[in-house]
């Protein structure tokens, strides 16, 4: 009796560490995109850059995934986890030293044309920086990383799968730990934005470098904790055996097309709030045409994405021991796919307002005010009645080139990126986005649940080989990083709605995998251990 309690709070220890690493994997996954933002900013609003520390954490799982699942036979669970957070702790610095080394030193100059609102007008302009070392020192260190959360996504998809014993089980334990992750996923953009502050053209790195230590610190403490936990190790021989492996997951059909789900999975989950935000943020009659504060309105639209990813984990874990996990992924896909059309289908003039619990104009107002050290009085005058005229000994003026060879000056709030009449319209007008928007976010619902449950059937029946096939998933995460890029390129020649049919195929793939390419048709390959004795 003694023994079979020791052995059940061995199980739940093992399974807390689980969830406690998918929380830590969102954590690092999240940092790239808030952090790119100022990088974004130095580099003259070019967005592609910003986000090339999002890409190189996604591209090091294409190198990474296939070599992490052979770890996991090579050395087990533990140890490949222990190893992961060692790297992650070696990327960390590596970002950190980002913020004190090389920002003098201009690698290369670019050159590149943007269309910027000016005084309210669409302007063509030419914008001129220089790419410093630091910045290249930053995508190394996040390349590292991308390394570390390859590697521990790795451990902890296929053993909270096997800990629940596989099927239902299995999948409630992975949507449970996915909730942890959405939450983890929530958070650490609004921490970001905490330290951060209002952001500016003069945000540095260096800002931000306390979050880098926090994490760093995270990291040690999770490597401390995992060494005295006791992880199963379903791939260790005992003594001088070893298993025998005379297939691999590629053997498998459902294995195959359950990889082709998940590239096209994370360019999913990626791809609708990404492209979203693009789309609410852009005020030209390309865009949504949001009204005052339109890149705030977009993350906190946005936000609303990812909240529901974690209250769509979180019913999938609840209910997960009662209803499949194939049914569950046929609902979603099925629902998504409506969804996308919707949103596609709607015109842009179907609007609603945005509620203040998600942006209060006066407060963002007060706050770029505050900023830019207006007195209160002054604040609470121009609330009362914006006028451009009252902002006028609060800004700060610059002289730049247009394309079309003229001189423009731009006029922003001191301290800020914002211009007087962006302020003036936040006040003036109540503002509202698509109705496509609503339909977009709460796919977010659906996008919940579909990592789990295609790994919990692609990984069905694969015994020795879960390991394996856990490596090659894992090196599939790359489509995070492959399909938006595609869609952009669609948003930018067809537009930001159209780009969406891409979404829509994509969850058709998934409706399909869930409907007849789950199944195992290859039951007569042994997946049971082959023990052979080494000599």
């Amino acid at each position: 009796m003694k023994t079979t309690n020791q052995s059940s709070n061995g199980r739940q220890i093992a399974i807390i560490a689980m969830f406690f690493i998918f929380a830590m994997i969102s954590f690092v996954t999240n940092l790239a995109a808030p952090i790119g933002t100022i990088w974004g900013y130095k580099f003259a609003g070019d967005s592609f850059l910003g986000m090339m520390g999002n890409m190189m954490n996604f591209a090091a799982y294409l190198f990474m995934g296939i070599p992490a699942g052979k770890l996991l036979v090579k050395i087990g669970y533990k140890k490949t986890a222990l190893y992961a957070m060692a790297v992650g702790v070696v990327g960390l610095f590596v970002q950190y030293l980002s913020s004190v080394i090389g920002a003098d030193t201009v690698i290369y100059e670019k050159t590149i044309t943007v269309t910027e609102k000016i005084g309210g007008e669409n302007v063509e302009m030419v914008r001129n920086f220089g790419v410093t070392l630091n910045f290249f020192i930053y995508l190394l260190g996040a390349f590292i990383c991308g390394f570390c959360v390859c590697m521990l996504n790795t451990v902890v998809n296929p053993m909270l799968n096997l800990l629940g014993g596989g099927g239902n089980k299995g999948n409630q334990l992975i949507q449970t730990g996915g909730a942890l992750n959405s939450l983890s996923a929530t958070l650490t953009p609004f921490f970001v934005g905490a330290l951060i502050g209002v952001l500016s053209p003069k945000t540095q790195m260096g800002d931000v470098a306390i979050l880098l230590w926090i994490a760093i610190a995270i990291f040690i403490a999770a490597f401390v904790i995992i060494s005295f936990v006791a992880i199963p190790e379903p791939n260790k021989g005992s003594g001088s055996a070893k298993v025998k492996y005379l297939h691999s997951p590629w053997n498998f059909r459902h294995t195959v097309l359950g990889v082709i789900a998940i590239f096209f999975y994370v360019g999913i989950e990626i791809g609708i709030p990404g492209t979203l935000n693009f789309y609410l943020a852009d005020q030209n009659s390309t865009g949504a045409e949001v009204l005052g504060d339109a890149s705030t309105i977009a993350g906190a639209v946005v936000a609303i994405y990812w909240l529901l990813m974690l209250v769509g984990r979180a019913l999938s874990s609840a209910i997960s021991g009662k209803i499949s996990t194939r049914t569950q992924l046929l609902s979603v896909s099925v629902v998504g796919i409506v969804l996308t059309i919707a949103a596609i289908c709607s015109p842009k003039s179907s609007r609603m307002d945005v509620p203040s619990f998600l942006y209060n104009p006066v407060e963002s107002v007060q706050n770029t005010l505050s900023e830019a050290n207006m007195p209160q009085t002054d604040i609470d005058a121009f609330i009362s009645n914006p006028t451009v005229e009252a902002l006028e000994q609060y800004t700060t003026s610059e002289q730049l080139v247009a394309k079309n060879g003229e001189t423009v000056t731009r006029t922003v709030i001191a301290n800020t990126n914002k211009q007087p009449y962006e302020l003036v319209n936040a006040l003036k007008s109540t503002p509202t986005v698509p109705i496509s928007a609503i339909f977009l976010i709460i796919c977010g619902l659906c996008t919940s649940v579909m990592w789990g449950g295609i790994f919990n059937l692609a990984v069905e029946g694969l015994g020795k080989y879960t390991a394996q096939a856990s490596g090659i998933f894992m090196m599939m995460v790359v489509g995070g990083g492959i399909m938006p890029l595609v869609q952009q390129k669609i948003a930018g020649a067809a537009g930001y709605m159209p780009s969406y049919w891409l979404i829509a195929g994509m969850l058709g793939y998934i409706l399909f995998y869930a409907l007849i390419g789950c199944k195992n048709v290859n039951k007569d390959i042994p997946v049971d251990d082959e023990i052979t004795n080494s000599l």
